[in-house]
């Protein structure tokens, strides 16, 4: 755990996404008798749900919990901008970009799922998906604003 007032506000944040972790908790619960496997992921800030068995591929967070349908957050994914022929990216790695929604979450807490709806919701016109590409390209810039 982190000391002074970096673990402070790390425990802050986990306290304020608390009801968001609570959806991804009890989803992923429903899981484990499918084949999910839970796994405690420290960098990510995490609680990860591997082999989640629902949905159409890749990940989905809740708060400090993350649905992956894959066997590892480990794993090389396309930006929202490449999918869509906007840019011209290498893959990233979905455990950063996935990190950088956990840390939108424990910022905006239960104000982040309303938020990320009326942004646009999964697509490449939403900011925070594109922040978390940022993020998971050049390890800054987890928060939607202005590319450099």
């Amino acid at each position: 755990m982190r000391r002074g007032w970096g673990g402070l506000l790390l425990g802050l944040g986990i306290l304020w996404t608390s009801p968001n972790t609570l959806i991804g908790l009890m989803a992923g619960l429903v899981g484990l008798p499918a084949g999910a496997r839970l796994r405690l992921r420290r960098e990510e800030m995490a609680l990860v749900f591997e082999r989640w068995p629902w949905g159409p591929g890749g990940a989905i967070t809740f708060g400090n919990c993350i649905l992956h349908t894959g066997p590892s957050l480990d794993c090389p994914c396309q930006t929202y901008e490449h999918r869509a022929g906007r840019a011209q990216h290498p893959p990233i790695l979905l455990a950063a970009h996935e990190r950088a929604h956990v840390l939108q979450y424990m910022l905006l807490g239960p104000l982040f799922l309303p938020l990320y709806l009326l942004c646009g919701g999964v697509s490449v016109r939403n900011p925070f998906e594109r922040a978390a590409d940022r993020y998971a390209m050049t390890g800054q810039g987890w928060w939607p604003g202005r590319s450099r």
